[in-house]
């Protein structure tokens, strides 16, 4: 599908779809574009091989607490959920409906559906619970420092392992055929997704693990838009901005496209309402493409021996989102851009950092004080730093993966607020007024204003 925003493309159906397809009765299938209303206005989700069947394994409950793959991932919300679609469910069921299973729907598993406050990040920020066990061969040391619901790090009472528990949005179950890694931590890319040859056969093996995981452990001229979205070429490595291009083509900065008739009118005198917010979209998709970035202390980027390990370089926002007019990076590269890090500011050492996450609502999350790894910035210093995630560090057990996340697909970003995997932008404004104060980018309030209209058209 498609969305305007997001979208399932024809040869791959969601994630927990796969899970198995029910047989449809004509008179009980959807069209295959639905439509739905945000704060931004109209976003779409195209189903490029049909329509959409609601009756189909991906909206059923397949698990015992009433939970089906669409309890966490509606159409209408960019195929994730609000918190204030949380908070409208809470209210009507006092806790009872399934998005609160007790598993990873509240702050910790042993809360009450009916304690309120015990389930404050579901309904303040949108994010479930992860519980990862700390892998047994780690090259690291991990410790809390600070614990406000009592379930950050523990023995896991039935599996008797060390458990780290985390906090993340739920991502978007559509646009899976641009994907390179699957999940934010990428834990379920049991297969790389990085050759064209075998990303349709990967992706599905992917995607199949990921769909049992989730049963087992919770389910004018513009070319924006879905039918659009569901046309893209897309192969793995395309445009890929540390050189590993498949076919040799040179990387481009400006890849997002998608408006850029508009772009070329705006020079012109634009008349109305109408014009004048496609002037801003068109200027904002330039920012976008254009608007230089100093990069420094990003784990996975400024320690890469592809880039010679700079102490900083100048990239704009493709450097991360080089996928052309999708918003996603076409090869897996997880990063570590600061919004994991402790916002407590005698636990962060750059000010930088420090600064940037003063700008967003951060929940109130567990912090873990991890030691015993390298400095990734400056060889042969040991480090000790705090976290409220670890990232895929959590997965691998190396000190080169902490607070290493996936950045998620752009398309879709009106109808799935708040942002970041751990929800600590609670608006647009808040994710461009962090990567203004983190990558020193001097916008103007005009500028913030062109370059977030452009991405709640995504």
């Amino acid at each position: 599908m498609g969305q305007c925003t997001l979208g399932w493309v024809g040869r791959v159906a969601l994630g927990c779809a796969l899970a198995g397809l029910a047989q449809a009765d004509s008179d009980r299938m959807a069209r295959p574009l639905v439509l739905g209303l945000n704060g931004s206005g109209v976003m779409g989700t195209f189903k490029a091989d049909g329509p959409i069947d609601r009756r189909n394994e991906f909206f059923k409950s397949l698990g015992s607490n009433g939970r089906s793959c669409a309890t966490c991932h509606l159409l209408e919300q960019a195929a994730s959920f609000t918190p204030s679609h949380a908070r409208q469910l809470y209210r009507q069921t006092h806790g009872a409906d399934p998005l609160f299973a007790p598993v990873d729907g509240a702050n910790c598993d042993q809360v009450a559906r009916t304690d309120r406050a015990g389930h404050s990040l579901i309904l303040q920020h949108g994010l479930i619970r992860v519980a990862n066990a700390v892998p047994a061969n780690a090259e690291f040391a991990i410790s809390v420092v600070r614990d406000p619901y009592g379930c950050a790090l523990r023995v896991d009472p039935k599996s008797h392992v060390l458990t780290a528990s985390v906090y993340r949005r739920p991502l978007p179950s559509t646009n899976l055929g641009f994907l390179s890694a699957v999940m934010f931590d990428g834990r379920e890319t049991l297969v790389p997704l990085t050759s064209a040859d075998t990303l349709d056969a990967n992706l599905r093996t992917n995607l199949r693990h990921q769909a049992i995981d989730a049963v087992l452990g919770h389910a004018e001229g513009a070319t924006g838009g879905p039918i659009e979205l569901s046309g893209q070429l897309y192969y793995p490595g395309i445009n890929d901005s540390l050189g590993a291009e498949p076919n040799g083509i040179p990387f481009t900065p400006a890849s997002m496209t998608l408006y850029s008739t508009w772009e070329q009118r705006s020079a012109r005198r634009q008349d109305g309402r109408v014009g004048a917010a496609r002037a801003d979209i068109a200027a904002g998709e330039n920012l976008f493409n254009t608007l230089p970035m100093a990069i420094s202390n990003v784990r996975g980027l400024n320690d890469s021996a592809a880039l010679g390990k700079p102490t900083t370089f100048v990239g704009n926002c493709a450097s991360c989102h080089d996928t052309p007019n999708v918003g996603h990076h076409s090869l897996p590269l997880p990063l570590d851009i600061g919004t994991g890090h402790s916002p407590d500011a005698n636990q962060e050492s750059d000010v930088v950092i420090a600064d940037a996450l003063a700008q967003l609502s951060l929940p109130d999350l567990p912090v873990f004080l991890v030691s015993g790894c390298p400095n990734p910035f400056n060889a042969g210093q040991a480090e000790s730093f705090y976290t409220t995630d670890p990232g895929r560090a959590l997965i691998s057990g190396k000190c080169a993966d902490f607070n290493r996340i996936k950045g998620p697909i752009l398309r879709g970003l009106a109808g799935r607020a708040p942002y970041f995997h751990n929800g600590a932008a609670a608006s647009l404004l808040e994710l461009v007024n962090f990567y203004d104060r983190r990558f020193k980018m001097g916008m103007t309030r005009e500028q913030k204003h062109q370059l977030v209209a452009f991405l709640n058209t995504l």
